[in-house]
């Protein structure tokens, strides 16, 4: 199992409704991520910079082929007013190198 993190970034005043939008996650969307092997998904936030970090643990192949999917599109869409976007609407993300892990 591999564990992968990442960072992201909300726009201003959107913390409230990021936080509301996923308490009401798609279940449909949920699925789909644990049917690809995703895990122990946890996204933090860090309130003074409005910057998201992300960890999940992935099992296989995982996440690449998931933005293919039209969930996936749907979710991007729906959250893209909230944070910093790709062209595709994919979440600007930059991945986290781990420096330390305490077994």
């Amino acid at each position: 199992m591999a564990v992968i993190a990442f960072r992201m970034k909300l726009r201003p005043g959107c913390q409230a409704e990021y936080q509301r939008r996923h308490a009401e996650i798609w279940p449909e969307l949920l699925t789909l991520l644990s049917d690809s092997g995703i895990s122990d998904y946890r996204i933090f936030l860090d309130e003074p910079t409005d910057m998201l970090f992300a960890v999940q643990s992935v099992v296989g192949e995982s996440s690449q082929a998931l933005g293919q999917t039209e969930i996936v599109q749907r979710w991007w869409a729906y959250m893209a007013d909230l944070m910093d976007v790709n062209a595709d609407n994919s979440p600007v993300s930059v991945p986290l190198h781990e420096v330390f892990h305490m077994p």
